[in-house]
């Protein structure tokens, strides 16, 4: 069981998998990671059910795993499965889906 499918999002929420950018120099410095920015695109592993409305009928999700999304750049909670890096956030947090 990969470590993705050991974390089933609940209502309205999604998990993500960070995209890492390719390291940058400039001017022939190194940038260390404290110094990035968080990435602000990701895929998605996996997907919650959706949010139940007021009358208690589940409102699907407009997104599914294997989207590339792109959220804000603090959105979310960061979680280590396994020593792999994923961020939790709900569907409203996800600004676009990237179409390829």
């Amino acid at each position: 069981m990969s470590a993705a499918n050991k974390i089933q999002p609940l209502a309205d929420r999604v998990v993500v998998k960070a995209l890492e950018e390719a390291e940058q120099m400039r001017g022939g410095l190194y940038i260390p990671d404290t110094a990035k920015e968080k990435p602000q695109e990701g895929e998605i592993v996996a997907v919650g059910p959706g949010k139940l409305s007021d009358e208690g009928n589940r409102i699907p999700m407009e997104v599914a795993s294997g989207d590339r999304v792109l959220y804000g750049k603090y959105s979310g909670t960061e979680v280590t499965v396994d020593g792999d890096q994923y961020l939790i956030l709900r569907e409203s947090d996800i600004l676009a889906i990237v179409n390829h």
